[in-house]
């Protein structure tokens, strides 16, 4: 399918992010256009680490979207908030949100589109099951899904607006004594993300075909223990990893994340992240704000019985 886009003014960062943003397309889709050699400007092949130029025109062919999420009637679902026109629901620790190939099962979509057909349709992506955002497989809580496509179109807006409210609870290994923000780019590469803390190291990555994206994080201290603090922790932007990268460049790996914080972030009797996002705040698609909390998974609120208190 041959799509022609051009770029809005507030387009930044690599050709192929601000592509997925302008489409509304799964960013799989066009890294395939890319790979492909199916995304030209002005008759040349483009790659997709170029800038996003406001007012670029670009051609380019993307493979026809796969299929809403097969209906599965029997599979668990907790709805958080049930609106007419979008749901918020809580999503387990290892369920991916939504399918990432043709016939996927186990995902949160499967078990939404069981429940609320209609979100099926509402996504510009149809896997996605009308699905707003996302979750890492290991995070907990908080997940938006529209039930019509006016609704879909509103919320992702709020989110590329970065005026949705996105409140998580982290524990961390160490000892935090208090607040903070982390405002380190990071760049995606392969299933991970790297930081550029200042412009030579964000060259090296440019150098590398990696695009740093802003990013921001601010944290507060929630609960103190021995050797672990508790967190809540407010993203501003929604770069992939983005909590758990930054709390490990600080220094404060989120317990029981070995990728970003290898064995010594293991937490005995924990075989996940501790990482739920707790609190989601919108605006309505019929008007008011409106904000959801999701409460602490069993898992984790034992993981904090059994930690020894602080001292002092």
């Amino acid at each position: 399918m041959k799509r022609t886009v051009r770029l809005p003014a507030g387009a930044s960062g690599r050709l192929d992010r601000a592509l997925a943003d302008s489409l509304g397309l799964g960013r799989a889709a066009v890294k395939r256009a890319f790979a492909l050699g199916e995304v030209r400007v002005e008759g040349r092949r483009v790659r997709p680490a170029e800038p996003a130029e406001p007012g670029l025109v670009v051609e380019l062919t993307v493979e026809p979207a796969r299929g809403p999420p097969a209906p599965e009637p029997g599979a668990p679902l907790t709805v958080l908030l049930e609106q007419p026109r979008f749901l918020v629901v809580d999503k387990p620790a290892g369920m991916p949100v939504h399918p990432l190939a043709a016939g996927e099962a186990g995902t949160l979509a499967n078990a939404v589109v069981a429940r609320y057909p209609e979100c099926a349709e509402a996504s510009l992506d149809p896997r996605e099951g009308g699905a707003a955002q996302r979750l890492d497989l290991e995070t907990s809580g908080c997940v938006l899904f529209a039930r019509d496509r006016g609704a879909w179109e509103r919320l992702h807006d709020q989110l590329r607006r970065r005026v949705v409210e996105k409140v998580y609870l982290a524990l961390v290994c160490g000892r935090v004594t208090a607040g903070g923000v982390c405002t380190v780019p990071l760049a995606q590469r392969g299933g991970r993300v790297v930081p550029a803390p200042d412009a030579q190291a964000e060259e090296r990555l440019r150098e590398k075909g990696l695009s740093p994206r802003p990013a921001e994080t601010r944290f507060e201290v929630e609960r103190r223990f021995a050797r672990h603090t508790l967190l809540r922790v407010r993203i501003v932007t929604g770069v992939m990893h983005q909590i758990r990268a930054h709390l490990a460049w600080l220094g404060i790996p989120v317990a029981g994340d070995q990728l970003y914080g290898g064995e010594a972030a293991a937490l005995p009797g924990l075989d996940r992240q501790f990482l739920h996002a707790a609190r989601l705040g919108v605006e309505s698609p019929d008007g008011g704000r409106v904000v959801v909390e999701s409460p602490l998974p069993p898992e984790l609120a034992a993981a904090l019985d059994r930690l020894p208190p602080a001292e002092d």
